[in-house]
């Protein structure tokens, strides 16, 4: 008897996992999730939240082949009623997986990344109605009393890309999303780039292809590289949903060459070993990359021996190695980067 309640016992057990991964739908939050039984928790639970113009993703794991949860909430206007729904998944998470030991946050920005500013944590434009001046840190991450790792969404995704994906083993390269907005994350001898703020590349303005007068969409800057090749840019410039633009339509050739120019200035700004390009513009037609290397190696015109340096343009600008997973998992790698360096902190003072 006692062996066989011990079988139900563990049956039970087993079981328990993929019932408490029934969360709520409340609050609008659009939820789906990944449950490993089998995940190996001698690896630090870490927390991630991706603040994204269009959605915010949160997940929960130690790392992506163990994720236990992920949801993605959408990202309105109101940020309090947005932070508010987001703060809700983290508590509800720690009841049900147990508390996480470090928190990263990757955000869309401007950001005050200036530690000892008054403005650290904060969103420093109106560039999304809303938020500018919101404190992202003090609303999300000083709450649960663990270490907090905050950066950009794409040095996020860099970073990620640095510690899981295309970037394994590089110390210098650079990760692109062409998406709701354009942004780079750099990273050069191991470290995001960062100077009086952090990197804004994706306002670059670019040499214009000849003939190409449209103002750009870019309330800023009108035709930066971000006004010419987004994806609310597409869709304004063709009139059409970027879905519904076909793929011989010119429109993709001169987002391209926006992209290209943009790449072109990395090279000879950095020198990045590599550069993965993704986000939902280059997900939805990834045939634009090989219009941006072709126009790459154009806008260079044999200044630099592209083959010899990097073994080719194919292998130079390419999708990121994690995929559509990039920018969520940029979370989690500042997670694990901020509980690395309370651990190493904690060591010293022992």
């Amino acid at each position: 008897m006692r062996e066989r309640a011990a079988r139900e016992s563990r049956k039970a057990a087993a079981r328990a996992p993929a019932r408490a991964a029934k969360l709520s739908s409340a609050d609008g939050c659009l939820e789906h999730r990944r449950v490993r039984p089998s995940m190996n928790r001698s690896q630090p639970l870490l927390c991630g939240v991706e603040l994204g113009g269009t959605k915010c993703v949160c997940l929960i794991g130690t790392g992506p082949e163990h994720i236990l949860a992920q949801t993605a909430i959408p990202t309105s206007a109101d940020a309090g009623e947005t932070l508010r729904q987001i703060a809700d998944v983290l508590r509800r998470w720690q009841q049900m997986h147990g508390a996480f030991l470090a928190l990263g946050l990757a955000s869309f920005g401007p950001l005050d990344l200036r530690a000892g500013s008054r403005a650290f944590g904060q969103i420093t434009s109106p560039a999304k109605p809303g938020w500018a001046g919101v404190d992202i840190v003090g609303r999300l991450g000083r709450v649960h009393g663990v270490p907090v790792g905050f950066n950009t969404d794409v040095i996020g995704a860099a970073l990620a890309e640095g510690r899981w994906g295309g970037a394994r083993d590089l110390a210098d390269f650079a990760y692109m999303t062409v998406g709701t907005g354009v942004g780079v994350g750099l990273v050069v001898a191991g470290k995001p780039v960062f100077g009086c703020t952090h990197s804004e590349l994706g306002h670059v303005r670019i040499a214009r292809r000849p003939g190409d007068l449209w103002p750009g969409i870019c309330r800023f800057h009108g035709d930066c590289v971000e006004g010419l090749a987004s994806g609310p840019a597409i869709a304004a410039r063709a009139g059409l949903l970027a879905e519904d633009i076909p793929d011989d339509n010119p429109i993709w050739e001169l987002a391209a060459h926006a992209i290209g120019q943009l790449v072109h200035t990395m090279v000879l700004a950095t020198a990045p070993q590599r550069i993965l390009v993704g986000g939902g513009v280059v997900q939805a037609r990834p045939q634009i990359l090989r219009h941006v290397r072709r126009l790459l190696v154009e806008s260079l015109n044999g200044y630099l021996d592209l083959e010899e340096l990097t073994g080719g343009v194919d292998r130079y600008v390419v999708p990121p190695g994690l995929g559509a997973r990039a920018g969520p998992l940029g979370a989690l790698a500042l997670a694990a980067d901020a509980y690395a360096a309370s651990q190493a902190s904690r060591a010293t003072v022992i």
